[in-house]
Parts: C-alpha cells; sequence; structure tokens
C-alpha cells in the first residue's frame, strides 16, 4: 500500500514538471453502478459511490494528462436460489491516468472525452447474504487473497472511459465506465471481473 501511494505522488510530481500552461486539478464525486462479468454472464447491479481527486496537466491546448486517486465503491449481487440474495460491497482505492482531449465550445465551456489504464487495490469489503426472502440474514467481511479458499484478489487492473461537459466557472457533469481486465475469482476455473458504470459531478481548475 506504501509503495502504491509512493509511486503514485512520483508520478504526480513528474506530471507537475512537464505540463505546459499550468497545472490544474478537480475533483469528481458521484454514483457507482458495479457488477461483475462471469464466465457465465453477470451478476446484477449494486449502487455505490465513488469520490475521484485529480491533477490535470496539459501536453497541448486540446490535451491533458489526468492522473488522479479515487475512492470507488465496486461489487455485484446475485441469487444463488430464487428465495436466497448474495451481495458484495467492495472498496477499492484506484489509480487512473487518463488522456483527455477537451473540445470548446465557444464561451460556455468545453465537452471532454478520455480513456486510460488504472490499477485498483483492495481495501475492504462485506458479503450480505440473505435466504428464505429475508427471513434469515447475515454477514462477514470478504477476504483478499490468491488462495482457493479467498473471495477475492486484492489488486485489480483495468481500463477507464470518461466523458462530460465543464462551464467556463469549472462546474462539470460526467459519466464513466470501468472496464476490469482482471480476473478477481482466486478459484482456479472461475472469473469475476469488475464493470463499473458511474454519474457525476465534479469541480475542475
Amino acid at each position: 500500500m506504501k509503495k502504491l501511494l509512493l509511486s503514485a505522488a512520483i508520478l504526480f510530481g513528474s506530471l507537475g514538471a512537464f505540463a505546459q500552461g499550468g497545472l490544474g486539478y478537480g475533483l469528481r464525486a458521484g454514483v457507482n453502478i458495479p457488477k461483475y462479468s462471469l464466465d457465465n454472464g453477470s451478476t446484477e447491479s449494486n449502487t455505490g459511490f465513488f469520490v475521484t481527486g485529480y491533477l490535470d496537466a496539459p501536453v497541448s491546448p486540446y490535451f491533458s494528462i489526468q492522473p488522479g486517486l479515487s475512492l470507488q465503491n465496486k461489487g455485484g449481487k446475485w441469487k444463488p436460489t430464487s428465495s436466497s440474495e448474495t451481495k458484495e460491497s467492495v472498496m477499492s482505492l484506484d489509480i487512473p491516468v487518463n488522456l483527455v482531449a477537451k473540445l470548446p465550445t465557444g464561451e460556455s465551456g468545453n465537452f471532454f472525452v478520455g480513456a486510460g489504464p488504472y490499477v485498483g487495490f483492495g481495501l475492504s469489503g462485506k458479503r450480505k447474504g440473505e435466504v428464505l426472502d429475508g427471513a434469515v440474514k447475515g454477514d462477514r467481511d470478504i477476504n483478499f487473497g490468491s488462495d482457493a479458499s479467498d473471495d477475492l484478489k486484492r489488486t485489480d487492473f483495468g481500463i477507464n472511459f470518461l466523458a462530460g461537459y465543464q462551464l467556463t466557472n469549472g462546474f462539470q457533469i460526467n459519466a464513466g465506465y470501468g472496464l476490469g481486465l482482471t480476473n478477481l475469482a482466486p478459484a482456479s476455473g472461475d472469473m469475476a471481473k469488475n464493470r463499473v458504470w458511474s454519474v457525476g459531478i465534479g469541480f475542475g481548475l
């Protein structure tokens, strides 16, 4: 975890040194709609949240590199039987690095679209279950690791996509999609990959 944060700090510092036209920053927050992609389909979606702080390092008048730190609520839910439901809620610290194109619309603001890789680190999680349509309930902490007896692998890697509109005063609306590429299922033969839609608001300078 310390190495992850140190690497992020070095990356942000390097981008600041090479940025043209001044280094900006911003904050985005909103609602996540996550689920897992499985080998035979997908789970149902949860509802969670995200909070992302980012730097904006211009490389030209219309393109920027935006590294960030993002607290992401991920997971999914599924029905093992017709009368039971299992839900996973995972808190993840993600480090995205996006290349963002900005498309000005006169003096009102600009559209932006972007994409880039991310690495995520599972911080904590809960697995909740209901049996007999809620008559029996229980929950426990998720076990992170690579053994077959664990629930999820801790480290995730994937690709971000984002789009939105930012006014000249800095206020923005945004939407995104996280495509997880890592198989998070520790057991051999199983598959679970993150799929996360998001929508939110933010402010950038």
